[in-house]
């Protein structure tokens, strides 16, 4: 019996038993993929941390594109340096302005300055490899999200056959239980003619009662399997359980093995993304000790009112700068990104050997459950033969009730694992086929 509960809750997760509400939805494959696409939250938190990188490479267009700020200033100054300067923007000085006593001790002077101030990159290198990090970042999210929609789509099926699975043990085990209750009524009619002892009864009802709670237990992982899709399509049940369209496969078709990993890939398209990105930083902190020409401009606007513009200038001029020596900042940023570079590229090798091993064992795990489909369902060909023999021989009085009870259980058991070992193959099979996408 312990055998029996085993293998019926293979890959399903147990929880106190529920009754199965009479409020079902029934679901097709398609219309709960196209629901967990729409909602699922883990595809919504994969979709925002594209848009993050994908905001910080507008950011880099900064390299390209003028900075242009405007302000208005106003200040009231008896500062005789502040003063002169400020009635020399307004255009306004007149001989008598320069008098010594005025220009050592000046009444109070108000000026407002509107100033208009554009700053253009000309030559940034560093920027440029920079821009480049921020894209191959970018790109790199943008394949990781389309993974991780492949693997969604994955565990959607998954989930999909597992409810299809847990009905389809409901079944088998209702179909036990009713075997199971027309033996007991032929036993205790025996029982009733003399010919059977009490104990073979109560050994019957033991069983009875057995596979009464396996239903139970059975329609409680129906509960489960709806509760796992409902959090994948982000719905709440509500007492809700979701009954599938299509019935579980009880066949299998036999797949060419799929050796070959391929670097087309996405995660691994983003894991070289992500290298591309840590080599593209590593050349931009070697660019940051070369210099930088930018170019500059201002308008300005004078007056002794707010917002007055009597007075005008502008001011044009092109920049190169060099920063010498930072204190080691820039050579511990270039040894730093030379660092994640170098770990960069391991971490993708690595990745690239484990995803073949992985594929590598797939195929040996397909092959296993195609041998293991094939075992199984010969084994339930041959059971149910002897339970139909034990039977017959039981109702002639050739057979002991312990040995018809075992046969009844070794039927039900091995078509359970036959079902069990339909799901692992085809599952396997949608593994394989994610794994070399």
């Amino acid at each position: 019996m312990k055998r029996l509960a085993i293998v019926m809750f293979a890959g399903i997760i147990s929880l106190p038993a529920v009754v199965l509400s009479q409020d079902t939805i029934t679901l097709s494959r398609n219309e709960i993929w196209s629901k967990v696409s729409e909602k699922n939250l883990q595809l919504k938190i994969q979709d925002q941390e594209f848009k993050s990188a994908q905001a910080d490479f507008k950011q880099s267009n900064a390299l390209f594109l003028p900075d242009v700020s405007v302000s208005h200033t106003g200040i009231s100054t008896t500062n005789p340096l502040m003063a002169f300067g400020s009635k020399l923007n307004q255009e306004i000085l007149t001989p008598s302005d320069f008098n010594p006593a005025l220009l050592n001790n000046p009444e109070v002077t108000t000026n407002f300055a509107t100033k208009v101030q554009v700053l253009q990159p000309l030559v940034n290198l560093d920027g440029v490899f920079g821009r480049q990090a921020a894209k191959s970042k970018m790109e790199a999210m943008q394949l990781q999200s389309e993974r991780t929609k492949e693997y969604l789509e994955l565990e959607t099926g998954k989930a999909f056959m597992q409810l299809q699975l847990a009905y389809k043990a409901v079944n088998v085990l209702e179909k036990a239980e009713l075997t199971a209750d027309a033996n007991l009524k032929l036993i205790d009619n025996y029982f009733k003619q003399g010919l059977l002892q009490k104990t073979d009864v109560l050994s019957v009802q033991v069983r009875v009662n057995e596979i009464k709670n396996q239903v139970q237990l059975a329609k409680s992982n129906v509960r489960n399997a709806s509760d796992y899709l409902a959090f994948l399509m982000q719905e709440d049940m509500n007492g809700k359980i979701y009954r599938p369209v299509e019935d579980l496969e009880n066949s299998i078709s036999i797949a060419e093995p799929n050796t070959g990993l391929t670097d087309g890939r996405k995660d691994i398209q983003a894991m070289m993304k992500s290298a591309d990105a840590y080599e593209a930083v590593l050349k931009s902190a070697k660019m940051n000790f070369l210099p930088r020409l930018n170019a500059f401009g201002t308008y300005e606007l004078y007056d002794n009112k707010l917002f007055g513009a009597e007075a005008k200038g502008y001011l044009v001029g092109v920049q190169l700068s060099w920063n010498v020596f930072d204190g080691y900042k820039s050579i511990g940023k270039r040894q730093k990104a030379l660092a994640d570079y170098t770990r960069a590229e391991a971490a993708s090798s690595q990745y690239k050997a484990q995803s073949q091993m992985e594929l590598n064992k797939t195929n040996r795990q397909l092959n296993d459950a195609g041998h293991k489909v094939s075992l199984a369902k010969l084994a339930l060909e041959q059971s149910q033969e002897a339970y139909r023999i034990r039977n017959n021989r039981f109702k002639q009085g050739l057979e002991k009730t312990s040995d018809l009870l075992g046969s009844e259980t070794q039927m039900f058991q091995k078509e359970l694992e036959y079902l069990q070992a339909v799901f692992e193959y085809n599952f396997t099979q949608q593994y394989l086929t994610f794994l070399t996408k």
